[in-house]
């Protein structure tokens, strides 16, 4: 078999990973769907699997060879919730009003559909607007095909949760849907506890709940696992596109490095590490740098005495959208990175 007959296979089982995972229904707070699906996955991952108060899903797996000075307990993240809306009111002809979970702008929602955590489905409509006002989220409704707040609350309640709904696209060697973000870091780890046969370090997997609201779930799951070192899997805005803000990454090009965001600056000597073992073993890779946003990693590394922390981004277009966009190529080589730290020694 030659390399390009098994990549494509490869690839195909990668893409259908993140379908799944990406158009199940998980806003910030309501993560169980996402939670069971990736429990049901680790059984045969891990030595141990358990969950916490908040949500947080763990999967400990011990050192399975010797590791020197370089064997580390290091933490590996990914978050599972994704951004949505909640239900503030129901009005008397059943249209629900709402607020966002997580950074949503209100121009994107128009005529957008979503799901709620139950199961109803509903489109975002707005109020007629005066001419030059920005549109704000309390001009916006969802519109669930009902005509009373009777009918309403028969099948959705103030305080309910729903995200963006669309099924994944497959675009060539792309995928474009719902919740890349981080449902394909989510793949991006498990594929990785996959095909890690040993390491030397104690690996503790956390897949995180609340993330698009504050990291929430990432700073008391670091204190649980008191890491010594980490690294966060999340995704990164691809600047790639016509007039796109100037940024050092874009889809096609590999797994991106974290340099700094808006929550963490990269431990020197995590960053040295992470470059120095893709350029190694030819992995494709970007260095990245932000001027805002931010990861778990900016939760886990002022955690107790501090963690050295590094993130592993995924280039991806459209964030927050429900067309958000992903290579598989980065997918993959950012499978490929994490396997390959995990499988050395941290040397500083």
């Amino acid at each position: 078999m030659t390399a390009m007959q098994g990549e494509a296979p490869a690839r195909d089982s990668l893409a259908e990973a993140i379908r799944r995972l990406a158009e199940l229904v998980g806003p910030s707070g309501r993560e169980e769907a996402v939670r069971e699906a990736i429990r049901e996955q680790l059984s045969e991952l891990a030595d141990r699997v358990w969950s916490d108060p908040l949500g947080n899903l763990f999967a400990r797996r011990e050192a399975s060879r010797e590791g020197g000075n370089g064997g580390r307990r290091v933490m590996v993240t990914a978050h599972m919730d994704e951004v949505g809306i909640m239900v503030t009111h129901i009005d008397e002809k059943g249209f629900l009003r709402f607020a966002p979970v997580g950074g949503l702008s209100p121009s994107l929602l128009v005529g957008q559909h979503v799901r709620f955590v139950g199961g109803v489905t509903g489109v975002v409509g707005r109020e007629p607007e005066e001419e030059g006002k920005d549109l704000k989220h309390g001009q916006l409704f969802v519109d669930i095909g009902v005509n009373s707040a009777e009918e309403a609350n028969r099948l959705v309640q103030v305080g309910d949760a729903a995200c963006l709904w669309r099924p994944v696209q497959r675009l060539g060697q792309r995928l474009s849907g719902k919740a890349m973000d981080d449902r394909v870091g989510c793949v991006v780890v498990l594929e990785a506890l996959r095909r890690l046969a040993e390491s030397p370090h104690e690996v503790v997997a956390v897949f995180t709940v609340q993330e698009e609201v504050g990291t929430r779930g990432a700073r008391p799951a670091a204190f649980q696992v008191a890491p010594e070192l980490a690294l966060a899997v999340d995704v990164t805005p691809a600047a790639d596109t016509p007039k796109a803000r100037p940024l050092p990454v874009a889809l096609g090009k590999g797994v991106a490095i974290k340099v700094k965001d808006n929550s963490v600056i990269t431990h020197p000597g995590v960053r040295r590490w992470m470059v120095e073992v893709a350029e190694r073993h030819g992995i494709p890779h970007q260095l990245e740098v932000l001027d805002f946003g931010g990861t778990d990693a900016g939760a886990i590394h002022t955690t107790r005495e501090g963690v050295p922390s590094g993130v592993l981004s995924i280039p991806t277009r459209y964030l927050h959208t429900p067309a958000e966009t992903v290579d598989l190529e980065d997918v993959e080589a950012a499978v490929q990175l994490l396997v390959r730290l995990l499988q050395e020694p941290a040397p500083f």
